[in-house]
């Protein structure tokens, strides 16, 4: 574990339960510098303790009991699961059930920041990229569509303060500050926005696709004061794939399996509609995240947009003077977990603009074989191509520091 300028808190390793937790695997041998863009911590029972006026308190989101014995979270009148493979890290794949579990049952690194560095180490991995979980919507939907628009702006913040006091701030150099913000109102969005970077967050999750959770479509112009808030304080904005829901699908097929697989699609879908929305023509500093949609989609777009500028004629539509792929270009990174067949369309994407993410605790994420991915996936590119979606790109984009070369994470920069 990295040194820490504050002691170390106790890790709450979990008890027996029914469900066991393996022990610790070795650390991984650090081949590869990492910064990890999409992972997730397990919002704490607790965390809101504390955090609101007196009147709200007492309808802050907490953790219940269910008469089964699952932990569920419960926020203005509804129940919030935990569902399995949200949080399987450490358990034995027989365990990877689709159901609410128990925070005895997960790894601590899910929800406790020492655990959690401790996990990175573990796993070659130098900084990360932490995105809530059920009980904001990945995005703080839950919060901004709650009954009481005031309750949800405080609890919004209660959430932005916690992981700033608790997660982001005892290790500043391992985590990079993300935060929410409110959606309920445009103008209380960007102040918060404006609120979070000006004490280092430097990016905000948002909606992909926010007129299918009842929300503002992209296109209405109503987002225009949070893009500008981001634009200004150069907070990036990452859309990650699940946000607004998953694709629609029959109600006969295997949605977990389906809509995994079908990931790509989402993000492709919210990638063209922010573009074509003419948002980056209007704000030209925005920076956009396309969080945990792979690559193997983004030649493709591209491909179709020249088409639509060179024969359809379609590109009259697009405002500004750049043509749509140059926007896409300029304004947009990309994340993977591997994608290994889509590696020959580096050239076409732009090595610049792609990202490596481990989707630390999730069913589909590498830990704790992460740098072992890499290098099996990105380790034969040429060493600056490798070095670029191994954590340069993302170091700069996030405006994240680098370890230092004697750092066992400084592997790279030696």
């Amino acid at each position: 574990m990295e040194p820490s300028e504050k002691p170390p808190r106790e890790l709450h390793w979990p008890k027996s339960t029914a469900h066991a937790l393996l022990p610790d695997p070795r650390p991984a041998p650090i081949l590869h510098t990492l910064i990890s863009v999409d992972d997730h911590l397990v919002e704490p029972p607790g965390m809101f303790e504390g955090r609101l006026a007196r009147r709200f308190q007492p309808l802050a989101p907490r953790v219940v009991e269910t008469a089964e014995g699952h932990e569920v979270w419960e926020f203005d009148g509804k129940i919030f699961f935990q569902v399995g493979v949200n949080a399987v890290v450490g358990r034995s794949r027989e365990d990877w059930l689709i159901e609410p579990t128990r925070f005895d049952e997960m790894r601590p690194g899910c929800f406790e920041i020492e655990a959690r560095v401790h996990d990175m180490d573990l796993n070659g991995v130098w900084a990360s990229v932490n995105f809530p979980s059920q009980i904001t919507g990945f995005c703080g939907s839950v919060f901004s569509r709650c009954s009481d628009p005031e309750l949800g702006l405080a609890v919004t913040r209660a959430w932005n303060d916690w992981f700033f006091d608790e997660w982001y701030s005892r290790h500043p150099d391992r985590i990079v500050a993300m935060g929410i913000t409110f959606l309920g109102d445009a103008e209380l969005g960007a102040q918060e926005i404006r609120r979070n970077a000006a004490r280092g967050f430097t990016a905000v999750t948002l909606p992909e696709q926010p007129h299918r959770i009842g929300m503002p479509s992209i296109f209405s112009g109503w987002w225009d004061p949070i893009l500008a808030a981001c634009a200004e304080t150069e907070t990036v904005i990452c859309l990650h794939v699940g946000s607004t829901g998953v694709v629609a699908l029959p109600s006969d097929a295997p949605l977990v399996p389906l809509a995994a697989t079908l990931f790509g699609q989402l993000s492709l879908t919210a990638c063209a509609e922010w573009l074509w929305s003419g948002a980056p023509v209007r704000f030209p500093d925005i920076k956009i995240a396309m969080s945990e949609g792979g690559i193997g989609w983004v030649a493709m777009l591209h491909d179709r947009l020249e088409n639509i500028v060179e024969r359809s004629g379609y590109g009259s539509y697009f405002q500004g003077d750049l043509r749509p792929a140059e926007v896409l270009h300029r304004n947009f990174w990309f994340c993977t977990i591997d994608d290994p067949s889509t590696l020959v369309t580096l050239d076409t994407i732009g090595a610049d603009h792609v990202m490596f993410e481990t989707d630390y605790p999730h069913g589909d994420g590498t830990w704790p074989d992460s740098q072992a991915v890499f290098e099996q996936v990105f380790g034969s590119l040429p060493a600056d191509v490798a070095a670029k979606i191994g954590y340069q790109n993302a170091a700069a984009l996030f405006r994240h520091p680098l370890p230092p070369p004697e750092s066992p994470h400084g592997v790279s920069l030696r």
